[in-house]
């Protein structure tokens, strides 16, 4: 928490609730904004975990009773020494900053001081101790965003589907010199490749659908195929959205049953493809 200056903000406001509110409006607000600006739906946005990170800090001083009421202490004297300032006039207001200048630990300095030192001590105890509160929010806020994007998947199973296009002439034997094997060779450098399907009919045509949006964009964006016969993307129900990453959702717990899940569906799907392909050919 050294990082952010706590007694410097307005936590209420950042959380854009009143200084009364109760810890469940509270826990309420940070839920809505970090889950707006959580690093998995912002990938383009450098300082996105800096913002996940703060507003978890925020939640820690004011979920924690005697952490809330230190920072409250120093947030009403600033709030007081603003309105005091406000109300004298110019010449006043110079005489009290000469004063201030000249009276260094003077007994209203002391108090201000005693008050920011309690919310420091405040703020190192939770930084040693943790937060139960907060690690629970963090994980609600986990549970939601796997909830999302399990919803996006399921509503877009097509989006890592790319065509792939090339020249190749009616009877070319050597299908543009790409073969299966050289294809899957080209794309499985970016990524895990779930379906390759060459075109048993159509010479330069075939389908690759990509297990993750990373791998598929990478794959548009970087690889040219043979140099002297270039390959052509195209988007299948055009480019995905922005949306959320698979990778930083899963558990540790779950990744390696996913992962064999994932290997033997893929398994399942190579010898259909295959078996689908003979039979054209022998057709």
């Amino acid at each position: 928490m050294s990082d952010l200056k706590i007694e410097e903000l307005d936590l209420y406001e950042i959380l854009n609730v009143e200084v009364n509110s109760s810890v469940a409006e509270i826990k309420k607000a940070y839920r809505k904004q970090a889950l707006q600006c959580h690093p998995d739906k912002n990938p383009d946005d450098p300082n996105a975990a800096k913002k996940f990170h703060e507003l978890s800090k925020i939640l820690e001083v004011l979920t924690d009773s005697s952490a809330r009421a230190a920072y409250d202490k120093v947030l009403k004297a600033k709030k007081e020494a603003i309105l005091r300032h406000k109300e004298l006039d110019s010449k006043r207001r110079k005489l009290k900053e000469d004063l201030e200048a000249r009276e260094k630990g003077g007994i209203g300095r002391h108090k201000e001081k005693s008050a920011s030192q309690l919310l420091k001590e405040e703020i190192e105890r939770l930084r040693k101790e943790g937060s139960k509160q907060v690690e629970e929010e963090i994980e609600m806020v986990r549970r939601e965003l796997e909830k999302e994007f399990a919803n996006n998947t399921a509503n877009d199973g097509s989006k890592y589907r790319i065509k792939l296009k090339w020249s190749a002439e009616k009877n070319d034997s050597t299908n543009g010199g790409y073969t299966h094997e050289i294809l899957h060779r080209f794309l499985s450098k970016y990524g895990d490749v779930q379906d390759l399907v060459m075109s048993p009919k159509k010479k330069g045509s075939a389908l690759v659908e990509f297990k993750d949006k990373k791998a598929a964009e990478m794959a548009v964006d970087f690889e040219i195929g043979l140099p002297t016969n270039p390959l052509k993307f195209e988007w299948i129900g055009g480019a995905p959205k922005k949306n959320l990453t698979a990778s930083s959702l899963v558990k540790d717990s779950d990744f390696e049953s996913v992962t064999l899940t994932k290997m033997r569906q893929a398994e399942e799907r190579k010898r259909l493809i295959e078996q689908m392909m003979r039979e054209d050919e022998e057709s």
